[in-house]
């Protein structure tokens, strides 16, 4: 039996592009050059029909270690907690308010980008602190 070694995280959002450039400069993602015998992922989209065009885009992680993002075109819009959400990790290593400080400047840096700061969870026995944030779109993610 073969163990998966890559997978790939799929957001359903309205505006697909958006979404993912918003990911690329939270992570340091990049878009993938488009398909061959395109210049630019316009032109490939135009090449679509009318009816899939803008549904999709995707971006990854230059070092190739992280997953793939995809984020597809939904109609229906987001009406409750996500199931599943990432944790953005940008203090790994350091405590108190070195961590804090870390956090909060991060924080403020995807706040200018468009996300939104929900809430502050404090450590406790089983997890460290993190800030609950919301993408352009609303979903969920953490940064800790």
């Amino acid at each position: 039996m073969s163990s998966i070694k890559q997978f790939q995280v799929t957001f359903d959002c309205a505006e697909p592009e958006r979404v993912a450039r918003f990911w690329c400069e939270v992570l340091g993602y990049v878009v993938p050059p488009p398909p061959e015998g395109f210049a630019t992922w316009g032109d490939f989209d135009r090449s679509l029909p009318v009816e899939r065009q803008g549904a999709a885009f995707a971006c990854s992680d230059p070092s190739g270690v992280g997953p793939r993002l995809f984020f597809q075109r939904v109609t229906e819009g987001k009406v409750v907690k996500n199931r599943l959400h990432l944790d953005v990790r940008v203090g790994t290593g350091l405590v108190g308010e070195e961590r804090l400080a870390t956090l909060e400047a991060e924080c403020a840096r995807l706040v200018a980008l468009g996300a939104i700061r929900v809430r502050v969870l404090l450590a406790d026995d089983h997890n460290e602190s993190c800030i609950v944030m919301q993408d352009i779109e609303g979903n969920e993610f953490c940064l800790d």
